[in-house]
């Protein structure tokens, strides 16, 4: 092992880790306050439930032999085999694998059953995640091979979940009161707090998928601050002009924003294309959330505004600002942008239909959605006897 790149992957894990909690305060802030720990349990809890997973079948799905370009085999079983370099990747790996599904629980808050969450996430985790992980990051699967570009996730990790959040929510419905009452969030500083925190292990997610610390991890973390900063910024330029306020919750999500659109071009951008690609990004979240008003389906915490459409934008800019691959505007021509497409469509038939089959699965079986009297009461207390806030002792 060379100890600098060991260095690096073992603190760039522990940021990617960190990162989940970071989520659990983002969306944490912005659900009613009766449903606050039911949200951060979720998140949590995805940690302790996906790690277990990845050791026994999850890691080897995606990075074993693979059967042609479509999955992995079981060689890798209980991290068999696996020493130095490798367990140092495959402990990097888990952590994409747990933030994946957690990001899915935005879209679903505050009606979602925990324990159709647990068994929806362990189920995705192994038959959708690791799968796409397969396809995109195994030297034989079959987009690495077709010679699309997903550097840190674009395709593995946001299109994925953000797409697996929009079947969910159309298999669950909206929540009481959707589109009549007014449901915001009840701590922005608590979503602020949460978005620092997921800044931060950006770096780790992005810079860290170089797997090594070299130039293509410094273009990385470049990228990444100037993604996020002008995320936020054409985010809140958008709102500020339709709606005549700059909000806290627009700039959190417009750095969000930022750093999903980014994270497939970390590493082969240049700064002047982590620009385009970071306000491009915020624009068009910004534009897409109001989309669940238009068609009514309730995605809690503009999962599918954010997540699914910022990997897309960002996805699809590979093809253009790609400055080393192969972008239109360095002189690679079309062909990158039709890669990009085409696996884009791939990730995205291939994930809705396994999700919304998984939903709809659970649904009959168990049930996805709380009691119409417990989503009054809120989750908190209902599911899990704890409140978040006890203001009178």
């Amino acid at each position: 092992m060379n100890s600098g790149n060991a260095a690096w992957l073992l603190m760039a894990s522990a940021m990617v880790l960190f990162m989940t909690p970071g989520l659990a305060f983002f969306y944490g802030g912005m659900v009613r306050s009766k449903n606050v720990l039911n949200m951060l349990m979720k998140n949590f809890f995805t940690i302790a439930l996906i790690t277990p997973l990845w050791v026994i079948g999850g890691y080897s799905l995606a990075f074993g032999e693979s059967s042609g370009g479509l999955i992995g085999d079981f060689s890798h079983f209980m991290f068999r085999d696996l020493a130095g370099d490798d367990l140092l990747f495959a402990m990097f790996q888990m952590t994409f694998a747990i933030i994946t599904p957690a990001l899915i629980t935005g879209a679903v808050a505050e009606r979602l059953k925990f324990s159709a969450y647990a068994w929806f996430a362990s189920i995705w985790s192994l038959v959708v995640y690791s799968p796409v992980a397969h396809w995109v990051w195994n030297a034989d699967g079959w987009i690495y091979k077709f010679g699309a570009l997903d550097f840190a996730g674009g395709l593995v990790v946001h299109i994925n979940a953000g797409v697996a959040a929009l079947a969910l929510v159309l298999v669950l419905g909206p929540r009481l009161g959707f589109g009549r009452d007014a449901i915001r969030p009840h701590s922005l500083p608590l979503t602020l707090l949460g978005t620092g925190i997921l800044w931060f292990g950006w770096f780790g997610f992005n810079a860290g998928s170089a797997l090594a610390a070299n130039e293509q991890a410094v273009t990385a973390m470049v990228a990444t601050q100037i993604g996020a900063s002008l995320g936020a910024l054409g985010w809140v330029a958008a709102e500020w002009k339709k709606t005549g306020y700059p909000t806290t919750l627009g700039a959190a999500s417009g750095a969000v924003a930022g750093l999903v659109a980014i994270t497939p071009a970390a590493g082969f951008v240049t700064p002047g294309g982590a620009m385009a690609i970071g306000v491009i990004a915020g624009i068009v979240c910004f534009w897409a959330v109001g989309l669940k008003a238009r068609f009514g389906y309730d995605d809690s915490l503009d999962v599918v505004g954010v997540h699914l459409v910022g990997g897309i934008t960002g996805s699809l800019l590979v093809g253009l600002f790609a400055s080393t691959g192969g972008g239109l505007f360095y002189g690679g021509g079309v062909s990158l942008l039709v890669k990009q497409l085409v696996v884009t469509m791939a990730v995205l038939v291939f994930s809705f239909v396994m999700s919304y089959l998984i939903a709809r699965i659970l649904d009959k079986t168990m049930g996805l959605r709380v009691e119409e009297r417990q989503e009054v009461e809120g989750l908190d207390i209902t599911l899990h006897e704890e409140r978040g806030y006890i203001l009178n002792e």
